[in-house]
């Protein structure tokens, strides 16, 4: 059993490089409270960040060797069901994913990853803060954090930054006002990040689940012509409520500016629809029958079924050399909790209110 997320002593980008760590912080306002696990926080980046070399000599021996398959992207809002659809396919083996591990140190992964993992599960929690979903470092995970300790420019920035939320959603969220330059970045960055994640788990397929992603389907396309898409919809006001209680609960322990939870819970509002209209925007550009939209209720009910159904439609190998390794896993999470919401009338107002053309356009009701 390590810390809770709210007794660590530091944040998540004491695995960033040096560059990156300077660059994000510059010019930022650091607000008392705060500054202790700032200084920590860099204190053990810059320490750390001396070991990159050896990384980067690693990574010299993989970087030019051509992806095979081009990746599976789980897309969705948070919360919406993305980790779970994740996890299913992630049974299947010819996936590479990145680990838990790898989103909070990038930069220690072909070398000094032994020593380093243990300390890591020494430290971390065995659950996600606000669901009951386990948590280890050779876990699958989103990789926005692992992007966020690589380079300045993704939307995980706001969860240190929160002065600057809707800034970074509109540059590195939906990219409506990335710079050319910051999207190469974008761009060489995360193709580093899949060649390692592949590496690392052995996989010939990447598999990922990003929510961020949602709003860079047009980058995404343009980087991997022929990938697939499993597209995540999910009733609005479980959603809302899910969404404001992982947003509220674990931006604090990473946190380095004040924000009250009323200012939180208008930029979920509003970041949703922006990242909805993108997606709804850009979708056309995936080819014809690399996507798959599916409400996350109905995979939820028949899992085993669905998942079949989603290889063949998009033409993904290996399930049946996977499909026992899935029933193993859907067996087990037989007798999982979910949190259950009930819907205060204040959600319901705010939901209806700020995003009533979601609830029309995929017929959700109450």
């Amino acid at each position: 059993m390590g810390l809770k997320f709210e007794d660590l002593p530091v944040n998540t980008l004491v695995g960033a490089d040096w560059k990156t760590f300077k660059e994000l912080t510059k010019n930022q306002t650091i607000d008392k409270g705060y500054r202790g696990k700032y200084y920590l926080t860099k204190s053990v980046c810059r320490l750390l960040s001396s070991l990159k070399t050896f990384e980067d000599s690693r990574y010299k021996k993989i970087a030019d060797k051509p992806i095979e398959h081009d990746p599976l992207f789980i897309l969705g809002h948070w919360r919406s069901g993305t980790t779970f659809v994740h996890n299913v396919f992630a049974c299947d083996h010819h996936f590479g994913y990145t680990t838990t591990y790898q989103t909070v140190f990038p930069h220690l992964v072909l070398w000094g990853q032994p020593f380093f993992k243990k300390s890591m599960a020494a430290l971390m929690p065995d659950k996600r803060p606000t669901d009951n979903m386990e948590l280890s470092p050779d876990l699958p995970q989103e990789e926005e954090f692992a992007l966020s300790n690589m380079m300045p420019y993704t939307y995980y920035n706001f969860w240190f930054f929160p002065n600057r939320w809707m800034e970074y959603c509109d540059r590195f969220l939906t990219f409506e006002k990335i710079t050319e330059e910051e999207r190469r970045v974008f761009m060489d960055t995360f193709d580093r990040l899949v060649k390692v994640s592949l590496a690392n788990t052995g996989g010939t397929q990447y598999l990922s689940k990003n929510p961020p992603h949602t709003g860079r389907v047009r980058t995404l396309v343009e980087m991997y012509p022929n990938a697939k898409y499993i597209y995540l919809k999910r009733n609005p006001y479980t959603v809302f409520e899910s969404t404001r209680s992982f947003f509220t609960n674990t931006i604090q322990p990473l946190m380095l500016q004040k924000i009250s939870n009323e200012q939180i819970v208008d930029n979920i509002l509003e970041a949703y629809m922006r990242l909805y209209h993108r997606y709804e925007a850009d979708k056309a550009c995936i080819p014809e029958g690399n996507l798959v939209e599916i409400k996350f209720e109905d995979f939820e009910k028949n899992a085993f079924d669905l998942t079949k159904d989603i290889y063949s439609r998009l033409q993904l190998p290996g399930f049946d050399a996977a499909e026992a390794d899935i029933k193993a896993y859907l067996d087990k999470k037989k007798g999982y909790k979910k949190n259950k919401y009930q819907y205060k009338d204040e959600t319901v107002k705010l939901v209806e209110e700020h995003w009533s053309e979601v609830l029309n356009d995929w017929g959700y009701t109450l």
